[in-house]
């Protein structure tokens, strides 16, 4: 994965109603720590990394690159939203598209700010890359994922195997951009 492409970064603070979208900042470090290191989080994503190694490896301002956004909800970090550009994966229809990913601390899950954070990103990046679709890849296993990516638009593509169990890949269409 890498940035997600031509596009002036970080943009302004993205305010929804309870939330912003910012870039990263050096007090946002513990809390990627955690997020990284939470087993709930990463139940379908391979498991957590190890704390102390996340301690010593991540830089002090983690995060900083095109693409992500820490959710903010009352000036702390909950999670983060990844806009990346796929040059590689799985399955040939992603590659060179945009991709989306997200990950929340488990305090922060079932208040639907997961909603709130991905639809605010997906409407800036249909603002600064219009015309262009999404692509989503879940474990299938994930209910929670699957709802959410349904809520977003995304419909099925495929489904294949992957990491040691079947994914679930799907595509948002193009936004249409406004005359």
């Amino acid at each position: 994965m890498t940035g997600i492409g031509p596009v002036a970064w970080p943009p302004t603070p993205i305010r929804t109603e309870r939330l912003v979208l910012r870039a990263s900042e050096a007090r946002d470090r513990s809390a990627f720590v955690e997020l990284l290191a939470s087993a709930e989080a990463h139940v379908y994503l391979g498991g957590p990394r190890p704390r102390d190694e996340l301690e010593r490896e991540l830089p002090e301002v983690p995060g900083q690159w095109p693409g992500c956004f820490v959710v903010d909800l009352d000036g702390a970090m909950i999670g983060r939203v990844l806009l990346r550009r796929s040059v590689e994966h799985h399955r040939p229809v992603v590659v060179g598209n945009a991709d989306l990913g997200y990950q929340f601390l488990p305090r922060a899950w079932g208040f639907g700010y997961a909603t709130e954070a991905c639809a605010a990103a997906l409407d800036w990046f249909d603002r600064v890359l219009p015309g262009e679709p999404v692509m989503l890849t879940t474990q299938s296993a994930n209910a929670t994922s699957m709802r959410l990516a349904a809520k977003l638009g995304f419909t099925e593509v495929e489904r294949f195997d992957a990491w040691d169990a079947e994914q679930w890949l799907g595509a948002r269409p193009p936004s249409t951009p406004s005359a």
